[in-house]
């Protein structure tokens, strides 16, 4: 996924933030599959390519073999009511100017799905009432709830045609600690009874190693490591997620390690390195991470590293 930016440049040629630049994975059905990584590395623009917010530079989307990629208009249509998402900011994320109950019932009018307003009613108050909240919530607007209500206001928009796969955009980030436990703990539930898929885009690593089966580590545009949730935070091998992991607060004072503080600065996705795109913050580097860009490399059970010393 790039995006032209700036003006251009000598002979014409125009600047192009890389924002994504060759991700590749599979999502299990039915599972959860975290993408983790600092902020700006392209795990939201990943999600939001994925479902089709973005239409991707190049590549593939493969959803149960079909390229969704290229799809356009009344083709893509169908797929949008199988995939849906739920946004970051509980706040910027609802229309101020609707009701709750609009809201909600939007989805299902554009995809024709209901076929009277009594039975959009029925459905969006069955909906509510399932991510906790009350049937005469319907008749409100946003600004009277609080962030966890409207994160769920916004979980009920997402179920409301009856998706196979969601994408998580960080739906926790912006609630209260004291929220974030419920929000999760629903998701959970909600996966279970109605057998979702989704893909959780986080920087928490402690609730990506609570609700997520797999786990992919992105930086700059990158996956550098690619692993079951349980390999990953017990056999981490890139630098990077050394790194990450370390930052994870562990509630055992016998079991405290040193917390690595990554040294230099963050290339830059509109001009990026040639080689390993952590080498200047890269402790263990080689002269060969300075040329060649590593690839993920199998080492077996699923766990892939993208690493020049692993390589080696």
């Amino acid at each position: 996924m790039h995006f032209p930016v700036g003006g251009k440049l000598f002979f014409g040629r125009r600047r192009t933030l890389k924002a994504v630049d060759g991700v590749d994975f599979a999502v299990e059905r039915g599972k959860t599959f975290a993408l983790v990584g600092e902020s700006g590395c392209g795990k939201t623009t990943a999600g939001r390519a994925i479902v089709r917010l973005y239409k991707p530079t190049a590549g593939e989307i493969l959803f149960e073999g079909a390229d969704i990629a290229k799809l356009e208009g009344d083709q893509l249509l169908p797929y949008r009511r199988r995939m849906q998402m739920i946004f970051q900011d509980p706040y910027a994320s609802l229309n101020p100017r609707m009701t709750v109950g609009s809201i909600v019932t939007e989805p299902m009018c554009v995809q024709g799905l209901c076929s009277s307003d009594r039975e959009r009613i029925e459905r969006a108050r069955e909906l509510i009432e399932r991510v906790g909240l009350k049937d005469d919530h319907l008749s409100r607007y946003p600004h009277e709830f609080s962030g966890g209500q409207r994160q769920r206001i916004g979980i009920a928009r997402a179920l409301s045609t009856n998706p196979d796969f969601i994408v998580c955009d960080e739906p926790i980030s912006a609630l209260d600690v004291s929220i974030q436990a419920q929000v999760v703990n629903m998701l959970e539930e909600l996966q279970q009874s109605l057998g979702l898929t989704y893909l959780f885009v986080s920087h928490d690593l402690s609730m990506v190693r609570h609700i997520s089966h797999e786990v992919a580590v992105m930086y700059l545009g990158q996956i550098v490591e690619i692993a079951p949730t349980d390999e990953l935070f017990k056999h981490m091998q890139h630098p990077y997620t050394v790194a990450l992991l370390s930052a994870v607060p562990i509630p055992d004072p016998d079991r405290q390690g040193a917390h690595i503080v990554l040294e230099g600065d963050v290339p830059t996705p509109i001009d990026p390195p040639p080689g390993c795109p952590f080498l200047s913050r890269c402790r263990v580097s080689m002269p060969v991470c300075k040329g060649r860009r590593p690839e993920l490399i199998d080492l077996g059970g699923g766990h892939r590293v993208a690493c020049h010393r692993i390589a080696k």
